[in-house]
């Protein structure tokens, strides 16, 4: 069992009179109290993403009064953040995430500093920013990043809370290499490799149940609270697994893998993950036409057989005119292959094409030379033919 750990923050020196009133219902908490308090406000989180994991736990540690907030964000709001992504409203639409981020933060409490970061976080900048903090909070939704995130923490010597959600199911931990009592583990010590590439969708391909967010983010937002304090026993050495369809919570032991390298330096993530395996980059390296080709291909009457690789979700909310839905997974079973006519070039397209690259790699290992993929999938077709195409 984790043991409790040292609170991670000293305390400040005082609080003001204005924070006693405002944190009077921590304040009477025995195991929090006035300490507990002074140590929030001393504390530096960085939070990397102001998104579906980001937005509830930002607003939750402001009002917690954590003295300072960075927000890591360069991407802008979109309509369809919304449905999640509480800390942005319908007036945000467009403008960049951090500062909207950082409007509504200090709408719920004026007395935190905010600092914005609007930029990627990459090799080059990770570990000089997460040496500026206490603690990092990881709410991001790709592997690379979460690699990157992992290995900057364990050369900057900083614990980090992360979650990560898909559909109706959550994740949590702690990581901290050098966390006191041999206690120390990270990330690879429980995904030491990334999953093959296109075998987890994210969550824009696969969709998240808005309210998860809140879940998975109240508990990365309770950890921070009790490492910066030093109450009770942290997810460190252990993952949180939630299910919100069947209700419930159940907690896995994660041991320091011995067989685990050591991290000494920052690696290419994007080429570790690999959006795309081997055998879909080659099979689309010279069989992939864009948007405009493919119109071409169909006003000149060429005789090509249009094949969407999504979901029937996906396929009931937009489509291209003339194709036909076959999911991936019936080319990954082998049975559509038979459906394939050979007097017709078949073109496949997903979502953004990594499916249809997917696709195209088995098809292609089949005999069908000729196949083809659309770059960028049914979001760029939209973009840049049927710009009035609801889009997801």
């Amino acid at each position: 069992m984790t043991t409790a750990l040292p609170p991670l923050v000293e305390p400040a020196a005082e609080l003001t009179r204005e924070e006693v009133q405002r944190y009077s219902r921590h304040l009477i908490i025995p195991d929090l109290g006035l300490d507990g308090q002074k140590r929030l406000k001393n504390a530096k989180v960085l939070v990397i993403g102001a998104g579906g994991l980001g937005s509830p736990t930002l607003l939750y540690l402001a009002a917690a009064g954590v003295g300072t907030i960075g927000i890591v964000e360069f991407d802008v709001v979109d309509e369809s953040n919304l449905q999640r992504q509480i800390i942005h409203g319908q007036s945000d639409i467009g403008r960049p995430k951090a500062e909207s981020a950082r409007d509504s933060v200090l709408e719920v409490n004026p007395l935190v500093e905010v600092r914005l970061h609007e930029f990627r976080l990459e090799p080059e900048n990770a570990v000089e920013l997460f040496e500026q903090y206490d603690l990092i909070l990881d709410g991001t939704d790709n592997f690379a990043t979460r690699y990157l995130v992992n290995d900057a923490a364990v050369l900057a010597g900083k614990p980090y809370v992360w979650g990560s959600i898909y559909r109706f199911e959550g994740q949590v931990s702690v990581f901290w290499e050098d966390a006191p009592d041999g206690q120390g583990l990270n990330y690879r010590d429980l995904y030491p490799e990334p999953p093959p590439p296109g075998m987890v969708p994210s969550c824009a391909e696969g969709g998240v149940l808005g309210i998860l967010c809140a879940s998975i983010a109240s508990v990365m937002g309770t950890e921070a609270i009790k490492l910066i304090t030093g109450i009770g026993e942290p997810l460190l050495g252990r993952l949180m697994v939630y299910d919100a369809l069947d209700m419930t919570y159940r907690t896995i032991k994660i041991r320091k893998d011995p067989s685990t390298p050591k991290i000494t330096e920052l690696i290419d993530y994007e080429e570790f993950c690999g959006v795309l395996s081997d055998e879909a980059t080659q099979a689309a390296a010279d069989s992939t036409i864009t948007p405009r080709e493919l119109r071409e291909l169909i006003d000149a009457g060429k005789p090509v057989a249009l094949i969407d690789v999504r979901e029937p979700v996906e396929w009931d909310i937009n489509r291209i005119e003339g194709a036909q839905l076959i999911p991936k997974g019936a080319f990954e079973s082998g049975e559509a292959l038979a459906n394939l006519q050979v007097d017709r070039t078949p073109v496949f397209y997903c979502k953004t094409g990594v499916r249809s690259a997917e696709v195209l790699a088995i098809v292609k290992k089949a005999g069908f030379s000729d196949a083809l993929h659309v770059q960028g999938g049914i979001v760029a077709w939209g973009n840049q033919l049927e710009p009035d195409m609801v889009m997801y």
